[in-house]
């Protein structure tokens, strides 16, 4: 089991770029599946970045395809949600996501069994 702590949250104007940080610690011996989720408030949560850390692929959906790069740096045990050109749409609580990777890694929240706490991206002029 690991434990997943998020940073790098703020405001931020349109256009700009933020990079969010989720630390990872616990056992980190098996490969797995992270994610990087968003809840606006009155929305559903929805996924926007994955990654397998068995070979590093990933999958993004249309909404952010572009815009936002999911990365992993296993010497700091830590996973990164760069985004760019951001809109204020993309304001929300950004929550960083793992699981035991098994099969394959699936992109919807119900897959995920640890979660961070999250962090709020707020974008505004």
């Amino acid at each position: 089991q690991v434990q997943l702590v998020e940073s790098g949250g703020g405001l931020v104007q349109p256009g700009n770029s933020l990079r969010l940080s989720c630390g990872i610690s616990g056992s980190t011996r098996s490969n797995y599946c992270l994610g990087w989720f968003r809840q606006a408030p009155g929305k559903e949560r929805e996924g926007v970045s994955f990654i397998s850390s068995r070979d590093d692929s990933t999958y993004y959906p249309d909404s952010v395809k572009g815009r936002f790069a999911i990365s992993i740096d296993s010497a700091k045990n830590t996973v990164y949600l760069t985004m760019n050109s951001l809109k204020p749409e993309d304001t929300a609580v950004y929550y960083c996501a793992a699981q035991v990777l098994r099969t394959r890694c699936f992109h919807v929240s119900t897959s995920y069994r640890t979660w961070g706490q999250g962090t709020q991206v707020t974008v505004a002029s």
